[in-house]
C-alpha cells in the first residue's frame, strides 16, 4: 500500500470509532509508531482535524465527515461473503438489517461492479446444515445485542435440559458478550441470582426482556480476556487442539459442530482442528471412537479422559463373562 493509499485508509479507520491508539494504527497497516505520528501529522497539515490526546489516543472532530466511501469490487464482493455467511448464522431482524445494509452497499457501486455483485449474488449460496436446528433459534440475539452495547440488565426465564428435575428459573443477567461456538450462540453475563458469571445459551431462553436497568460495563471483563480466562482455568469452556488424519476428516461431515468445532488448518499429511467444548466427557467419548486416526494434542485433561476410557475398556474385555 502506498503512502496515499494509507494515508486515506487511516483516515477512514479514525472515522470507524470514537477513538483510535497509535498501537492499533501502527497493528493494522503494519508500520511502525514513527510512522503513525508522521501520517498524523500529514492528515492534519492537509487540513483533516484531528484531535490527538497523550495516552488516550486520536479521534476526527465532530461533524467532519468524508466524501461518501467508495468499495472497490474486492471489498464489495468480500462484503458479500460474509453477507451470505452471516445470515445463516443471525435472527430475522438482524438478516433484515443486514438485506438493507447490502442494498446500501450496491447504491454506492459502479454500474461494472453492481452487476459483478449481483451475478455473485445468484451464484453463492451456504446450504442448510443437516443437524438439528433447536427450536427458538438466535431469536433473541438483536435484543441481546443491544442489552451489550447499551449496558441494559435483561430479565430471562432460562431452561437448562442436562439436569434432572431441572424447572425454568428467572434470571436478571448483565450481559457483556456474545460467541458463536458448537452450533449455537451463546451470551455471557453476569448473573445477579448466581452472584456469578455464566454462559447463557440462547436457545435454551424461553423468554426475554430488556430492562430498564443500567450497569457499568467496565465492572466487567472484555469478551476476550473472559474466553481468555475460561479456557486457561478450564471453566465450563475448554479449547481443544486434536489432529486428524485428512482420510478421516473427509468423513467427518458435519457431525464435528456438535463438538464445538471452530477452525482448522493443514499440516503435511494431518488436519489440526480447534474445539470450544462445555462437555469434554462427551467429547473424549468421540474421539475415542477415531482410535489411532486422531491425535489430542491439548489439553492434557482430554487425554486423561481418554485414557481413562481406554482403561475401562481394556478392564472390561480382560474381565472374564459369567455365563
Amino acid at each position: 500500500m502506498n503512502r496515499i493509499d494509507r494515508l486515506h485508509a487511516i483516515l477512514v479507520h479514525l472515522q470507524s470509532k470514537r477513538r483510535v491508539t497509535g498501537q492499533e494504527i501502527a497493528d493494522r497497516f503494519g508500520i511502525s509508531l514513527r510512522s503513525v505520528y508522521r501520517d498524523v501529522k500529514a492528515l492534519e497539515e492537509s487540513g483533516v482535524p484531528v484531535i490527538g490526546e497523550a495516552g488516550i489516543g486520536y479521534s476526527i472532530m465532530e461533524g467532519y465527515r468524508l466524501p461518501p466511501v467508495m468499495f472497490t469490487q474486492e471489498e464489495a464482493a468480500a462484503l458479500l461473503m460474509g453477507v451470505k455467511l452471516t445470515e445463516r448464522f443471525t435472527d430475522e431482524l438482524t438478516r433484515k438489517q443486514i438485506e438493507n445494509a447490502l442494498f446500501k452497499i450496491k447504491s454506492v457501486l459502479r454500474a461494472p461492479d453492481r452487476e459483478h455483485i449481483e451475478q455473485l449474488s445468484d451464484n453463492v449460496v451456504v446450504a442448510a446444515s443437516r443437524l438439528p436446528v433447536e427450536e427458538g433459534f438466535n431469536k433473541y440475539l438483536s435484543d441481546l445485542q443491544k442489552a451489550v452495547v447499551a449496558g441494559r440488565v435483561v430479565h430471562l426465564s432460562y431452561h437448562t435440559p442436562y439436569r434432572e428435575h431441572e424447572q425454568e428459573t428467572f434470571r436478571d443477567i448483565e450481559p457483556f458478550g456474545l460467541c458463536y461456538y458448537g452450533q449455537a450462540w451463546h451470551c455471557f453475563a453476569w448473573c445477579r441470582m448466581r452472584k456469578d458469571y455464566r454462559d447463557f445459551k440462547i436457545t435454551r431462553i424461553k423468554d426475554l426482556r430488556v430492562t430498564g436497568d443500567t450497569f457499568s460495563r467496565d465492572q466487567h471483563p472484555s469478551l476476550k480476556e473472559y474466553l481468555e480466562k475460561m479456557v486457561r482455568s478450564n471453566n465450563e469452556v475448554q479449547e481443544v487442539k486434536v489432529l486428524f488424519d485428512k482420510a478421516t476428516v473427509r468423513h467427518l461431515g458435519e457431525q464435528k459442530y456438535y463438538y464445538g468445532f471452530v477452525s482448522q488448518e493443514f499440516t503435511g499429511d494431518h488436519v489440526r482442528m480447534t474445539f470450544l467444548t462445555g462437555h469434554p466427557e462427551y467429547m473424549a467419548h468421540w474421539l475415542f471412537s477415531f482410535a489411532d486416526r486422531v491425535e489430542v494434542e491439548s489439553p492434557d485433561a482430554m487425554k486423561d479422559h481418554i485414557m481413562n476410557l481406554f482403561m475401562r475398556l481394556q478392564k472390561k474385555l480382560l474381565t472374564p463373562t459369567t455365563s
